[in-house]
């Protein structure tokens, strides 16, 4: 028998009991679909995280202080106060590998522009921070050198403080309230969304790092210290030099530990990856198990068509038919029937990906070496699955055969 006789049999087969069929292939159409559809969201999941980790800046370098102790309970990182303007002095005069550093005085007050008000984040930054942190002039301008030598109450708003004070009008050249200091405003920052953990990041306002720093706040404490290494490839350079120069401006001994922590753009990228990659193995190696229900599946149907069609299997081998045929037609059944499965679940899975993305808002992100993988998994599993009732069936004996009942 030829090839397109097998499988023109094995179709016949296949289509005599469609429904039976259909319900052996649901497992690994059940298992497929996850599996494509649960990388396909995970990957897009990682783009999204990457891009809008990538929005917060280029080489960026994030400098927090490090947590207290206190009676033998540790507080969260950042509950120690402990860096200062001396701080981006010393990184600014000795670290050669840094390209930009600010620091960062954080503060919340509410926002007053005539009968309107809104609560809202006030950040105390140098000139530097909206190149560190991709952050654009939409109107006006940001505010100077000399706005921070002279401690200006001058100030640059993001879009969403906009919208709740202004209603979308040009707010350059009015005045603010932040608690009872007035502001002029002399920019406005362009949109750039959410951030990675979804924060707002234009609900911000920016003034100068003097100005938050001695008029709005203790005249001590910066919150953290953000910088940018002067390439990609020098990265992990400057992060070092930043950990040695606060080392000693801190006057920590070789034995005492930082007391401040030091993230780079990269670290984080890799985090956010890792969990979201953890949790897509984890979810299509549970889909995994359908997929081997589904081939237990096929086992099961196989074997039931061979003792259905014992008869039949007798009378081919006694007109001459070999064992070899009858192994080779029964494994073509159990891989068509994988087969088909998988092409229905990969298209199943194609549908929910994209479904539930535009849904959830997620980026579906399709593999093209997953779906062909995909597609010789599910042969595998008709090899695999279908080798042994094909072999029982190939190994019976003709005369026996024609004699079953």
């Amino acid at each position: 028998m030829r090839l397109r006789q097998f499988i023109i049999v094995a179709f016949r087969s296949i289509s005599r009991n469609r429904m039976r069929s259909l319900l052996t292939m649901l497992g690994i159409i059940i298992g497929l679909a996850s599996v494509i559809s649960l990388v396909a969201l995970g990957k897009g999941s990682q783009a999204d995280i990457k891009e809008k980790i990538s929005s917060l800046g280029t080489n960026l370098i994030m400098v927090k202080p490090g947590s207290t102790m206190s009676h033998g309970v540790k507080g969260g990182a950042g509950s120690r106060s402990c860096l200062s303007m001396d701080d981006i002095v010393a990184i600014s005069n000795f670290a050669p590998n840094v390209g930009n550093v600010s620091p960062v005085i954080r503060v919340s007050g509410q926002v007053i522009a005539g009968s309107e008000n809104w609560s809202t984040t006030i950040e105390g930054v140098d000139v530097s921070y909206p190149t560190i942190r991709n952050y654009e002039v939409a109107l006006g301008s940001f505010f100077t050198s000399r706005d921070i030598k002279v401690k200006a109450k001058v100030a640059v708003l993001g879009q969403t403080v906009v919208d709740e004070l202004f209603s979308g009008q040009n707010p350059v050249g009015t005045r603010i309230r932040i608690g009872a200091i007035p502001f002029d405003v002399v920019g406005v920052l362009s949109e750039k969304g959410q951030s990675a953990m979804g924060n707002d990041q234009d609900d911000i306002i920016f003034v100068p790092s003097t100005t938050a720093l001695y008029r709005m706040s203790d005249g001590e404490t910066v919150h953290d210290i953000m910088a940018s290494a002067v390439s990609e490839s020098s990265l992990d350079l400057a992060q070092s030099e930043i950990e040695s120069v606060l080392r000693k401006t801190h006057r920590l001994s070789s034995d005492d530990e930082d007391d401040f922590e030091i993230r780079n753009q990269t670290e984080i990228v890799s985090m956010a990856t890792q969990v979201t990659s953890t949790l897509t193995i984890l979810l299509s190696a549970v889909a995994g198990v359908s997929l081997l229900v589904g081939g237990i599946g096929v086992m099961n149907i196989m074997l039931v068509s061979v003792t259905e069609r014992t008869r039949e299997i007798g009378i081919l081998l006694a007109i001459g038919a070999r064992s070899s045929d009858i192994l080779t037609q029964f494994l073509l059944e159990a891989v068509i029937l994988s087969l088909l499965g998988g092409i229905i679940g990969i298209l199943t899975g194609l549908g929910i990906a994209i479904g539930l993305g535009s849904t959830l808002g997620i980026h579906a992100l399709f593999d093209p070496f997953m779906i062909v993988s995909s597609v010789l998994f599910t042969v595998i599993i008709g090899v695999f699955f279908g080798y042994y009732p094909a072999q029982k069936a190939s190994r019976l004996n003709p005369i026996d055969a024609m004699r079953y009942d």
